[in-house]
């Protein structure tokens, strides 16, 4: 098998016609386009589908990046949303796996989520969701996170694509995250500090 170099890079509107022929006409994750972990069910559910990406790409035209995105040539394969915690308030909540710890707030936006990961059909298990991830520390880095963390699965056995937005346990593990927490059975909340 060839080994694919990807090349990572923060999502800026240029690429918003990539990011848009990744995640296909109907959008990522029936539907959300990425706004689960950033407003409450009561607001995001109506918008999904259609509403759900044009809030996006308004905040992809508006603010910084809200992640990285990742080619393979010129084609998009894969997705990452890493961003500072504040930024996904949903992501906070108590009694979540990634609840924040009393030494990371959420309200200091030096602390940054790797919350959510896509990779395209075809490019899975290829080393995407790798590169992406190195590819959002070196964004956050530069950006001035302190420190990046998420809650990945562990129980590699019983996952499915679904639920491997998170990512796996063992790619961040690999990207040197260690555990400091474990708030919810199979998800360590994982922290990579600079």
């Amino acid at each position: 098998m060839t080994k694919v170099d990807f090349q990572v890079v923060p999502l800026t509107p240029e690429h918003w016609p990539a990011l848009e022929e990744l995640f296909g006409p109907q959008g990522p994750c029936y539907g959300c386009w990425f706004n689960h972990f950033r407003m409450p069910p009561k607001l995001r559910k109506p918008l999904l589908g259609e509403g759900a990406g044009q809030l996006f790409e308004e905040r992809v035209s508006k603010g910084s990046p809200p992640g990285v995105l990742a080619f393979a040539g010129e084609v998009a394969v894969g997705w990452l949303q890493i961003g500072p915690r504040a930024h996904v308030p949903e992501w906070n909540n108590p009694r979540r796996a990634s609840t924040p710890l009393p030494d990371a707030p959420a309200e200091d936006e030096r602390n940054w989520a790797a919350s959510c990961f896509f990779v395209r059909k075809g490019f899975r298990g290829k080393g995407v969701a790798a590169a992406l991830l190195a590819g959002g520390v070196d964004f956050a880095r530069a950006s001035g996170a302190r420190l990046v963390e998420a809650a990945p699965m562990d129980n590699e056995a019983r996952r499915s694509a679904d639920g491997l937005y998170v990512g796996p346990e063992s790619v961040f593990q690999r990207a040197g995250f260690a555990e400091v927490a474990r708030q919810k059975p199979g998800r360590p909340l994982m922290r990579f500090a600079f």
